[in-house]
């Protein structure tokens, strides 16, 4: 599984990787962890013709624009993905990976995965290796230290707040809230990942990024071949002091050599 991740990057530097016309105020994570709020980059249609510059489609996976071409959008959703059909926001807490394998069969993501996908921007992330009784963190991130996107689902949530007590007298409704919230696709570990882990984040090569947020791809057939172990060869791996293990240290201190 993947529990924690960064991103460390300047906002410059994720706009230019990712393809973004605008992004939200940032600042650096070093151990952004589930429940909180993460970056995702998804489509949104365009509304104003003429104010979205136009990149080669070659570029970053970037699909042609034109009239009504969707932009992406980085946005803050909640990490730990809540089926609109759930019944309690709180089975999010267990729905922060979703496994390539069977994503596709599974109630809590087969719609996602059709309709509702993302990027979920990083820098790097961490895992936890098995020594005797303790566990070692490792930060692991690719060799050049650029950005890159996990695979994503994303959802929508609406529940009640709670009963108003003057409600039913009254003949108002009772108020509702909206989550958003999200999930990141994991995979079988490569050569790096193997003696850390059994699994590893699905990190998708760049020329990937437009098909899979391209709403018009819906087959599971032509999306799961993308959910591939990233080469080992491109990403490296270092054993990490212990201070990441609680998500309220989120300090660059994180990241240091053990």
């Amino acid at each position: 599984m993947c529990g924690r991740f960064t991103l460390r990057a300047p906002a410059s530097v994720v706009a230019e990787h990712f393809a973004l016309f605008e992004l939200p105020p940032f600042t650096p994570r070093f151990n952004i962890a589930p429940t909180q709020p993460v970056p995702v980059i998804r489509l949104a249609p365009r509304t104003q013709a003429g104010t979205v510059a136009t990149f080669a489609p070659a570029k970053m996976g970037l699909s042609p624009s034109g009239p009504s071409a969707p932009r992406r959008k980085l946005v803050f959703l909640r990490w730990g993905l809540i089926p609109s059909w759930a019944k309690d926001p709180s089975i999010g807490n267990r729905l922060i990976n979703a496994r390539a394998e069977t994503v596709a069969e599974k109630p809590a993501f087969r719609t996602a995965l059709r309709r509702r996908r993302c990027l979920l921007a990083a820098d790097g992330f961490y895992e936890w290796q098995a020594a005797g009784r303790r566990k070692q963190p490792y930060f692991i991130r690719l060799r050049d230290d650029r950005p890159f996107a996990f695979a994503g689902l994303w959802e929508t949530w609406e529940g009640r707040t709670g009963t108003d007590p003057d409600s039913s007298a009254q003949s108002e409704p009772v108020p509702v809230r909206s989550i958003e919230s999200c999930t990141l696709l994991t995979t079988e570990p490569n050569e790096l990942m193997r003696p850390i882990h059994d699994r590893m984040p699905a990190i998708l090569a760049p020329d990937d990024y437009a098909a899979w947020l391209d709403p018009a791809v819906q087959e599971p057939a032509q999306l799961l071949p993308l959910l591939r172990p990233y080469p080992s060869e491109a990403m490296v791996a270092r054993p990490v002091g212990t201070l990441v293990n609680s998500p309220a240290n989120d300090v660059p201190e994180c990241i240091l050599s053990s």
